[in-house]
């Protein structure tokens, strides 16, 4: 499995966003915590620039294998609601080219891109190579007084209206809406 390119100067990121340079904010839910022997069940991604969101992807897939009654108890996604679903042939393709050479955005990223990366590998295509923010990591510099740093507690935090939490897209969103206080914070604009 390749090595992921996240990047840790945060100073850094103000400047792309005014630059222009596009941001892709995405979400897994997966039928277990292990990539190696687990899959994605749903995929949602956020693509945005400073000009707000240029595009949304999101999408249940059938994982050919039954989901972790775990995993079912965080997400609320059940084997009936991803039978005969796309495939991760079909959706990974399609993922790769919405997001592009866009900077990717995750919370708690390594979770993510290994599993998209396992995917790719499954498919014979070449693994990730976009920058990646873990916004996790991010936020424990930005915020360190918040005491838990989990998606749904840093939007109880930032005001930021977490949708559906542990789905795909809504997480997506979320994570873009973090992402973007966070930089707005470490470049002194709150």
């Amino acid at each position: 499995m390749s090595k992921f390119n996240i990047l840790t100067n945060y100073k850094k990121l103000a400047e792309l966003l005014e630059n222009g340079t596009e941001f892709c904010a995405f979400d897994t839910e997966t039928t277990g915590l292990n990539a190696e022997i687990g899959r994605i069940v749903e995929i949602g991604a956020v693509k945005f620039n400073k000009d707000g969101v240029s595009g949304t992807f999101g999408t249940l897939l059938d994982p050919l294998m039954p989901i972790s009654p775990d995993a079912s108890r965080v997400n609320h996604i059940t084997d009936d609601m991803v039978r005969g679903k796309p495939s991760e042939s079909e959706v990974i393709p399609r993922f790769m080219e919405f997001i592009g050479d866009a900077v990717l955005v995750a919370h708690n990223a390594p979770f993510d891109l290994r599993f998209v990366n396992a995917a790719l590998e499954r498919l014979s295509m070449p693994t990730l190579a976009n920058t990646t923010v873990d916004t996790l990591r991010f936020t424990r510099q930005v915020f360190p007084d918040a005491g838990h740093w989990t998606l749904q507690s840093l939007a109880l935090l930032l005001d930021v209206d977490s949708g559906n939490a542990h789905r795909a897209l809504d997480d997506a969103f979320s994570c873009m809406k973090i992402f973007l206080s966070a930089v707005r914070k470490s470049s002194g604009q709150l």
